[in-house]
């Protein structure tokens, strides 16, 4: 699951290294966490380089729907869809004239936006963009000192980094595709990634974009 996010402008470039203690490694869970965003990183920036590329990824995706039920690799139980394969019929037909986009770089300020959200909404088991005091990912920014020029993308569920960015690209029961267009937006080069736990859905992870590192 997930909810419709709204493309904003914003603007620059920033590279940033996450230093832990050599001495107290974190417990095993916020490991988890930060190998998930990591990886988020990773593998948006896979999708981004090569839509074609990710294309047959989804086609070779397809082939494990049943209906509107995709029973995959690593989910035997299956995944209910609202549109089944024609999402990702759809979805492959618009990365086959994709042109690539740009890496997108760590940003540590859209980084700590984006845990704020997920430590608000994650004990709650809330959705949206909203938080519970009516801010939106763009006021969330400017309390960390940053500008309010960012997109967001939200998950709920999706446990790997794979299965994130894939719901994100086929954006299954979203009119106007919102998380496909800001997965590939060009003009978005920096972004901040945050997943923790979720009371309802287990897993969350929010994704602030922005053109410049603080969102300016």
């Amino acid at each position: 699951m997930r909810t419709a996010p709204r493309l904003r402008a914003a603007g620059a470039a920033l590279t940033a290294v996450l230093l832990a203690s050599a001495t107290v490694p974190p417990p095993a869970p916020v490991r988890q966490q930060r190998a998930l965003e990591q990886a988020i990183l990773v593998e948006l920036n896979v999708a981004r380089a090569n839509p074609r590329g990710y294309a047959e990824r989804l086609r070779r995706y397809r082939t494990y729907f049943r209906g509107k039920i995709v029973y995959y690799p690593g989910n035997r139980d299956g995944l209910i869809t609202a549109e089944g394969t024609a999402a990702v019929d759809e979805a492959i037909r618009v990365l086959g004239r994709q042109q690539p986009a740009p890496s997108l770089t760590a940003a540590p300020l859209l980084a700590r936006a984006a845990a704020d959200h997920v430590a608000e909404q994650g004990p709650r088991g809330a959705t949206g963009h909203t938080s519970a005091n009516g801010n939106r990912a763009a006021q969330r920014v400017a309390r960390r000192g940053g500008g309010t020029y960012v997109a967001e993308n939200i998950t709920y569920g999706p446990p790997s980094a794979v299965e994130v960015v894939r719901q994100l690209i086929v954006d299954d029961d979203v009119p106007g595709r919102g998380h496909r267009r800001i997965v590939y937006a060009a003009e978005l080069r920096h972004v901040g990634v945050a997943c923790g736990p979720h009371r309802r859905y287990r897993t969350m992870c929010v994704m602030v974009l922005g053109r410049t590192p603080d969102g300016r």
